[in-house]
């Protein structure tokens, strides 16, 4: 044979017509399939599909069809109606098993109890650790304990009364190996899936709290944008309306005022940049120009005088305790109550303010001399008082805003120094 093989390696190829052909066939692909075999492919992939389709009770009961197959072909006709009996009764309630577990289990071993009692042993005790697995896969270590211990208890009588004469150990042995995976199993099936349950409900509380944390943070910056552009609107409205009728009786004050609305309007600029430069890793005005505070209420004063709003500021004891963000909320407080005043009051009206800190809080009073015309007693239709109010509750204060028993508009409010609201400011 060696001889053959080395002469035909040694002898010179013949060429046959056909060898186009199979150099052409060679050339496909490995996974090529002919046309006789894409049918069946097809067949295959469709049967794959239908299989997925079927209910998890279908797939349940191919056990119990198939070992009372095995029985109906295996069995002596005289055997029969016993062993096709115990076998139904081991194996069908195996269809239910995913609905009720722990009833299943507690069917299947007492029919293997009656097997042993009637003394037929049968390959439907498979059903046993199957439903073993079933019942710590849906219940508890008690339930898993006790259950296991029932069938090794049931494994321990099989083999002692069908194990053969000097052969009890290793049967035994193998027995509760399966007994012990199969419980294994059914734990192992039980934490993973409340491991996923957890991780979902963990990641569904994760995107809520995403979710409310971008609706905060968009509050946050319509809340500061509303603030910031009505009220240096505000200020630029009146200043423009007061250069207009000042432009020929006194240009200087025309050129003054128009000098004010120019530092108004980069004055917004910086502020609409510092508001939305936390959205922006590269934006440096965050850094440079900190956030308005208590000190800055004087300027903001001189700025709303400009404006034709006399107004006065006093602030009675140290402020430089209270937070950051506190202090922007009195900031802003503050702004609102003048711009809604500087909108609403003929001109002539005065307003004060006034800022009393302490080691708990921090008290703001806004009043003003002008009247009370329905625009202000009335509902307001705009968002300032509302984002007013919800400043103040983020530090637990209750804002109060109406006409005062002597005449005049007043805001107050109380921000609770100790209970937080930084983050929600």
């Amino acid at each position: 044979m060696t001889e053959a093989v080395a002469e035909a390696g040694t002898a010179q190829p013949v060429r046959h017509r056909d060898d186009g052909r199979r150099t052409r066939r060679a050339a496909r692909p490995p996974g090529y399939a002919g046309p006789a075999t894409v049918p069946a492919a097809r067949l295959v992939r469709a049967a794959r599909r239908r299989g997925c389709r079927l209910s998890p009770m279908v797939w349940d009961a191919l056990l119990p069809a198939l070992l009372l197959l095995h029985i109906t072909t295996t069995r002596a006709p005289h055997e029969l109606p016993v062993a096709v009996a115990l076998t139904a009764a081991l194996a069908l309630p195996l269809v239910w098993r995913r609905r009720a577990p722990l009833a299943v289990f507690g069917a299947v071993a007492a029919a293997a109890f009656v097997q042993w009692l009637v003394n037929v042993p049968l390959p439907a005790d498979i059903a046993l650790p199957a439903a073993l697995y079933t019942a710590a896969a849906n219940s508890g270590r008690r339930g898993t304990l006790v259950a296991g211990a029932v069938v090794e208890c049931g494994a321990l009588l099989a083999c002692l009364r069908w194990a053969t004469e000097g052969a009890f150990l290793a049967p035994f042995v193998a027995v509760t190996a399966l007994v012990v995976s199969a419980a294994a199993l059914g734990v192992n099936a039980r934490t993973a899936r409340a491991y996923l349950t957890a991780s979902a409900r963990l990641e569904h509380q994760q995107e809520q709290q995403a979710r409310l944390a971008v609706a905060e943070e968009r509050t946050r910056i319509a809340r500061e944008m509303h603030d910031i552009v009505t009220h240096n609107l505000s200020v630029m409205v009146a200043l423009t309306d007061a250069a207009v009728h000042a432009q020929h009786r006194s240009p200087d004050k025309t050129t003054a005022m128009m000098l004010q609305i120019s530092e108004t309007g980069r004055q917004a600029l910086t502020d609409m940049r510092r508001s939305l430069g936390v959205l922006r890793t590269d934006e440096p005005d965050a850094e440079r120009h900190p956030l308005p505070g208590i000190a800055r209420l004087e300027s903001l004063a001189d700025q709303m005088r400009a404006a034709g709003l006399p107004t006065r500021v006093r602030v009675e004891g140290g402020h430089t305790h209270v937070p950051a963000t506190a202090q922007l909320t009195v900031y802003r407080l503050v702004q609102e109550a003048l711009t809604n005043t500087l909108k609403h009051t003929p001109t002539g009206t005065h307003a004060e303010v006034r800022v009393r800190c302490s080691a708990e809080a921090v008290t703001v009073d806004v009043t003003d001399s002008g009247p009370c015309p329905p625009l202000r007693v009335a509902a307001p239709s705009g968002h300032g008082i509302a984002g007013m109010r919800e400043r103040s509750a983020a530090y637990g204060g209750t804002l109060r805003a109406g006409p005062l028993p002597g005449g005049g508009w007043g805001v107050r409010t109380r921000l609770d120094l100790g209970g937080g609201g930084a983050t929600s400011a």
